[in-house]
């Protein structure tokens, strides 16, 4: 059996395969707009099983539409049960618009030690990490207990009907495994000692649509009817003043002491803390932000059909992001409230995904830390568990009773700022796509190596 150290060297030798492969899969166009014909998950599924395949990785596709597949790759263990899985997605979010792009979306440019593209973060980045672990367990020989799956899903940015949605619906047995490690954490957060943040769970998504009416005229006599745009600016300018309720009962307020944070936490001082970190640590401060609150955000509006008529319908939908004890009810008091007394107005509640979460304190999340360290060659860590202020699949595995954490390996001299993620001139640090192969690698070898 190879020795650890071993099998971290070879990452460092695999690294211009690490980089062709994180590039290939970030030119692959694998957009989803969230309306069929879109995705072309398929390809992507088809350039991982060709590239596993070369080294004997035995990979199947699967999915609800031939268009929209699912890849499921393993590496057989001696006990016939998986132990762990990779978890990760193939598809990626719209270019809104590509000339704002320093770098071709698509074109995976190698710049300033940083891989340029659409997905190169979300989610491509630990796919093709998770992916190369595989490798260099597979060709140095090493021998598992029990198994390990690598799982890419169709369909994560739309809520994922065509992907681990479907995937847990119709086959359960295909992702079944009682440890998994996803998107969703395991970025550094530099405030005294190097901290790191482990995705224990993520806000929950809805999705409201927004109906506004009004009555349609001649554009040239609009006293005639009612603009329904009007009623819009109402609505919207509410959503802009509307003011949540602040909460500190997620995990993360349990340990701001970590940061250097003296007060403790409340609904009545949070704001305070908030802006005491900002100027030092933005980053942080959006994290603590996100995850005191529910956010409504306004992302689409449609409506009209003529230049020369009056608007009678317009609608609106918005992104909305709870924290875990609310639910679609409390949405709905809460936007009734907020929009009470605007005529024509009336909305509905797509409940997309429900908050979840997974134990902070476990032997998985030990040896997570573990891996981490002895990759980065350091003790010198602290850890933080977190709620994702985004949904991921893991709210899929979560009920199948897999603990599931977020956690991509960045590299502490990598900044997540300039990942981008869902931006403009999106990007990921190949330093994180080096150091995220090697924490795979690790934790694989410490929870299946046969010993």
């Amino acid at each position: 059996m190879p020795a650890l150290d071993r099998l971290i060297a070879q990452v460092d030798s695999s690294v211009d395969d690490l980089l062709a492969l994180h590039r290939a899969l970030v030119r692959i166009e694998s957009v989803n707009t969230g309306f069929m014909p879109t995705g072309n998950e398929t390809r992507v599924c088809e350039l991982i099983r060709d590239w596993l395949a070369e080294d004997g990785v035995t990979s199947e596709v699967l999915g609800a539409h031939p268009d929209r597949g699912n890849i499921i790759a393993r590496m057989e263990g001696r006990s016939g049960r998986a132990g762990l899985m990779f978890m990760s997605h193939t598809d990626v979010v719209p270019v809104e618009d590509e000339a704002k792009w320093n770098f071709p979306p698509f074109g995976a440019t190698v710049a300033d030690g940083r891989v340029y593209g659409r997905g190169a973060s979300d989610c491509k980045g630990l796919l093709a990490a998770q992916m190369m672990a595989m490798r260099v367990l597979k060709r140095a020989g090493v021998e598992l207990d029990d198994g390990l799956v690598l799982a890419s899903g169709a369909d994560e940015e739309h809520g994922g009907r065509y992907g681990f949605g479907w995937l847990a619906e119709y086959h359960p047995e295909k992702i079944a495994a009682p440890l998994a490690v996803n998107e969703g954490g395991g970025e550094p957060i530099t405030a005294g000692a190097l901290t790191y943040v482990l995705g224990v769970g993520e806000k929950g998504r809805l999705q409201v649509e927004i109906s506004i009416k009004g009555a349609s005229a001649h554009a040239s006599v609009p006293w005639q009817g009612t603009n329904a745009m009007y009623r819009l600016s109402q609505v919207l300018q509410r959503i802009e003043q509307y003011q949540p309720r602040l909460d500190t009962s997620t995990s993360l307020f349990d340990h701001l002491s970590t940061f250097a944070i003296e007060h403790k936490p409340s609904p009545e001082n949070i704001e305070e803390i908030i802006a005491e970190v900002e100027p030092v640590n933005p980053r942080f401060a959006s994290l603590l932000r996100a995850l005191s609150r529910m956010t409504v955000t306004p992302t689409m509006v449609s409506g009209g059909i003529k230049s020369n008529s009056v608007p009678e319908a317009i609608s609106v939908t918005c992104d909305v992001r709870t924290l875990p004890h609310q639910d679609d009810g409390y949405v709905r008091e809460e936007l009734t409230r907020a929009l009470e007394g605007i005529p024509g107005v009336e909305f509905e509640i797509d409940y997309m995904a429900v908050p979840n979460s997974s134990p902070f304190e476990t032997d998985f999340a030990r040896r997570i830390r573990s891996a981490t360290a002895m990759v980065l060659g350091t003790e010198d860590l602290q850890w933080v568990p977190s709620i994702s202020t985004g949904f991921t699949d893991s709210r899929f595995t979560r009920p199948l009773g897999t603990v599931t954490y977020g956690f991509s390996g960045s590299h502490p001299e990598d900044d997540p700022m300039l990942n981008r993620v869902h931006g403009t001139d999106e990007s990921v640090g190949i330093s994180s796509l080096v150091s995220g192969a090697k924490i795979m690698v690790a934790l694989a070898y410490d929870l299946l190596a046969a010993k």
